[in-house]
């Protein structure tokens, strides 16, 4: 029986009912390289049309259970099922209408996240994005790589790649055609702003990629100087010569809008701003941070000054 004080992978399908996650699953659990001998606990937490069959698959030591209620998904149950399959590690097939933050809070000690993929049905996917964006950008926002599969060739990938680079910029996406045919994604998204110019300046409208881009990846911004329009915001729980510089986002709706900001520090408690709109032009310096809970970007303010607020207060990727 696996100590649940080790750790246990977790392969991670996401998509909604009939988005060819089934058919992905079994083509991997089929192929050797991936399924060579480790005990799988094959869960599955939504009932499609296609079924998994083990018979097809080179190593048999794989267990099959399944969640059908989203009060059965704590982490009690989850800790169960490992030890009864004295599985290894956990195949996931996700219910693409339960929320990823309920499959985090459940998660036992040990678990971790290995690989997170998205399917789509490219036919039906642009109306769950209109009719339920929030659960599409939900699944979005942690997915390594996108499948686009039941492509026609008369669809076009700019629509299905400007959806999913409005949430992420690390995801792969992939397309598979109808004919067959498979194809990767190789479309340029150059960011609106140079990240070598001496001074990279965030126009109003880029502040929501800029900053995605950095907390994505901070290292390339490290050391370098930019200028922005933002709020600033004070806390009693902030060192006095700290406050918050950053601007409202809203990712998808209006219901997940939130205050995406910077850790920024003066030399002097006196230069700490009051909560305003300013220009404030920073150095950036990526360290460790208790308010990030680990690295960060740090604002190192070279100049600030009060300033009216942007047109549009809130931030949006389009």
């Amino acid at each position: 029986m696996p100590d649940m004080q080790n750790e246990v992978p977790i392969y991670l399908f996401l998509g909604f009912l009939e988005a060819g996650k089934t058919k992905f699953i079994q083509e991997t659990m089929e192929d050797k390289r991936f399924n060579n001998g480790e005990r799988t606990l094959l869960l599955t937490c939504e009932e499609g049309i296609e079924e998994f069959d083990i018979s097809k698959y080179p190593c048999k030591a794989v267990e099959i259970r399944s969640i059908e209620s989203k009060e059965d998904l704590n982490e009690a149950n989850l800790a169960r099922l490992v030890s009864e399959t004295r599985a290894d590690r956990v195949v996931l097939e996700y219910n693409g209408m339960w929320l990823l933050n309920d499959l985090f809070e459940a998660m036992p000690e040990g678990w971790v996240i290995a690989q997170v993929m998205f399917f789509a049905d490219a036919s039906t996917f642009k109306n769950y994005n209109s009719n339920m964006r929030s659960l599409v950008v939900d699944k979005l926002n942690m997915c390594e790589l996108v499948v686009f599969n039941r492509m026609e060739r008369t669809y076009d990938p700019q629509e299905f790649h400007k959806i999913v680079r409005g949430v992420s910029r690390r995801a792969d996406i992939a397309y598979e055609y109808t004919d067959g045919a498979v194809a990767y994604d190789d479309i340029e998204d150059p960011l609106p702003f140079d990240v070598e110019a001496d001074n990279i300046v965030i126009e109003d409208g880029d502040y929501a990629l800029f900053y995605r881009d950095i907390m994505e990846e901070p290292k390339k911004y490290d050391g370098k100087t930019v200028t922005f329009k933002g709020m600033a915001a004070k806390s009693p729980k902030f060192p006095k010569n700290v406050f918050a510089m950053g601007r409202k986002v809203m990712t998808c709706c209006v219901e997940d809008i939130q205050y995406c900001w910077f850790v920024t520090e003066t030399e002097d408690e006196a230069d700490a701003k009051e909560n305003g709109w300013y220009i404030i032009k920073a150095k950036i310096r990526v360290q460790k941070h208790k308010f990030y809970k680990g690295k960060g970007p740090v604002l190192l303010p070279v100049e600030i000054t009060k300033s009216a607020p942007p047109e549009k207060e809130v931030a949006t990727f389009y």
